[in-house]
């Protein structure tokens, strides 16, 4: 590598990373205001399909809610 020429090379390679730099800001940001973005349509998504009923209950509310309907009638009697 020809002395005279090497720092030329460095400051190209200076700008180059400055650049690779910025677009690594930039991209870096823009990912993280889509995760969330992408959280809050979740969120949104759930509470629509709750509201629906359109989501499978949990095992403990599913078991919650038969012992209190068996518990209902024994009362009755």
């Amino acid at each position: 590598m020809d002395p005279k020429h090497s720092a030329e090379i460095s400051k190209h390679l200076d700008k180059q990373n400055q650049a690779l730099m910025e677009t690594y800001r930039a991209m870096s940001h823009e990912l993280h205001k889509l995760q969330v973005e992408e959280e809050t349509v979740m969120r949104k998504l759930y509470e629509l399909m709750s509201a629906e009923g359109l989501l499978p209950k949990r095992k403990k509310e599913k078991q919650q809610e038969e012992k209190g309907a068996e518990s209902t009638p024994e009362r009755e009697q």
